[in-house]
């Protein structure tokens, strides 16, 4: 058996014992974990930079560049086989190989997986930012505005560190439902606070802070730094594309699972782009020219102070969730490769019960424990290296944003329709793609020299 043959028996293997019950609103549950994360409290600095017009319509060019690609991966669920029927595309790895072939799918591999690594350490260093702003929001009203509040974010990310190492331990994506669900409570509850937040200040400066070009900065180099930077941490705000077929993967049918996506996609891109931009668009209305990096923890916001630390509380709990979220698909494509490279070692392969007094039993996978701890360990420790936190946004956003959003899911629906070249649909879905690779260029620059700045000042 050739390696391209084998790799396809791997990727198509029959998995047993899943049982597909998700619909339209669990799959808006875990869109919503996955989307509405660290990235929202970034938006009002990135505002900030764009200024009232920019800001607003760049949202909204994200939103709909998301759903655009949404939709076309959708479609992408199910290849066409003419032999056994058409084949599930269970993730996002396995359509582009499917569709695309090896090469495509060695190339879409390595950066999926970078993506996802990354947002792990996003989480993580957000994480330990909404757990040591609860300490200075405490501070701040014991002491006052002007004390001194400072605090290490190390402990935090260690600890978010160990609560990963044992949620980690959940088998795959198809028993996150719980916790996808009280992830994305947590998200909309803190976006919520964000967006009141940002009201309130408003109402109580009677006036809307903030300009058409933005805040102004001292030398065009750092203005066109900023907004590049803020393009990058828009790009990472809003898309979901890596785990949308995992999540597709989880829905009944009928009705197909190409229709109940993409209505849950519709209704959660509306729903995400509505809380942006009120979160982004009423923090710079509050602060203007000192609208802070990060909305929750910058400390525009002081009282009420009860407020913050709950706020912040669901943003912990929240990113406990999406972290699993993200790390489930890497998990799966890396096991999976190691258990059908050593099919026979009972190491990675052998499932230990365990049992309990008056509690349920659960399964311990000798492989799962060892690469999804060495897995927490690594991101956490990154995370303490590069504790920046917009920086490490954009880097990520502006890495895999043009590639796994744009550029795979156009190539694999002209391979699958059939679409010709020099097609009316042809051009439009080609310009689309080079625009969103030039802004996604910008943006990753940007990103680049802001987080070599923050590391070298």
């Amino acid at each position: 058996m050739g390696v391209e043959e084998e790799a396809s028996s791997f990727l198509h293997a029959p998995r047993p014992g899943i049982k597909r019950t998700g619909t339209a609103w669990t799959a808006v549950a875990h869109i919503i974990t996955g989307v509405i994360g660290s990235g929202v409290l970034s938006l009002a600095w990135s505002m900030a930079q764009l200024g009232w017009i920019a800001g607003p319509v760049t949202m909204l060019c994200f939103a709909l560049v998301t759903l655009v690609s949404a939709f076309l991966l959708c479609d992408c669920y199910r290849s066409p086989d003419p032999e056994f029927g058409p084949k599930r595309n269970r993730s996002y790895l396995e359509a582009v190989h499917e569709t695309l072939g090896k090469r495509n799918a060695l190339i879409c591999g390595v950066l999926a997986q970078i993506g996802l690594y990354g947002t792990g350490i996003v989480y993580t260093i957000t994480t330990a930012i909404s757990m040591r702003a609860i300490q200075k929001s405490n501070c701040y009203h014991k002491e006052g505005h002007e004390a001194t509040c400072e605090y290490g974010g190390s402990l935090y990310m260690l600890l978010f560190g160990v609560v990963q190492v044992v949620l980690s331990q959940i088998p795959d994506f198809h028993n996150l439902q719980w916790l996808s669900i009280v992830a994305a409570i947590m998200s909309v509850s803190y976006a919520s606070i964000g967006f009141a937040l940002g009201f309130a200040q408003v109402i109580a400066n009677g006036f809307v802070k903030g300009g058409i070009a933005g805040v102004s900065a001292y030398r065009a180099a750092d203005k066109v730094w900023n907004v590049s930077q803020a393009l990058g941490d828009i790009a990472f705000a809003y898309p979901y594309s890596l785990i949308l077929l995992e999540i597709q993967d989880t829905l009944k049918s009928p009705p197909s699972e190409s229709k109940s996506m993409k209505k849950a996609s519709t209704i959660a891109v509306v729903i995400t782009t509505f809380f942006y931009l009120c979160c982004g668009g009423f923090g710079y209305a509050a602060f203007g020219e000192k609208t802070p990096g990060n909305l929750l923890t910058g400390f525009g916001f002081y009282e009420p102070y009860w407020l913050i630390d709950l706020a912040n509380a669901c943003i912990v709990l929240h990113l406990v969730g999406g972290y699993q979220v993200y790390s489930q698909p890497l998990f799966a494509v890396i096991e999976n490769w190691i258990a059908e490279k050593y099919p026979d070692n009972r190491f990675l392969n052998k499932n230990l019960t365990y049992k309990f007094p008056r509690l349920p039993g659960f399964q311990l996978n000798l492989l799962r424990l060892c690469f999804r701890t060495i897995y927490v360990i690594s991101t956490t420790t990154i995370a303490v290296m590069f504790p920046y936190f917009n920086q490490v946004i954009g880097l990520v956003g502006g890495f895999g944003f043009w590639p796994l959003t744009v550029y795979f899911p156009v190539e694999m629906y002209f391979k699958q329709k059939n679409i010709e070249a020099w097609t009316i649909k042809w051009i439009m879905l080609r310009a689309f793609s080079v625009l969103c690779f030039l802004v996604t260029a910008f943006a990753l620059i940007g990103s680049v020299e802001g987080l070599m700045s923050a590391r070298l000042s």
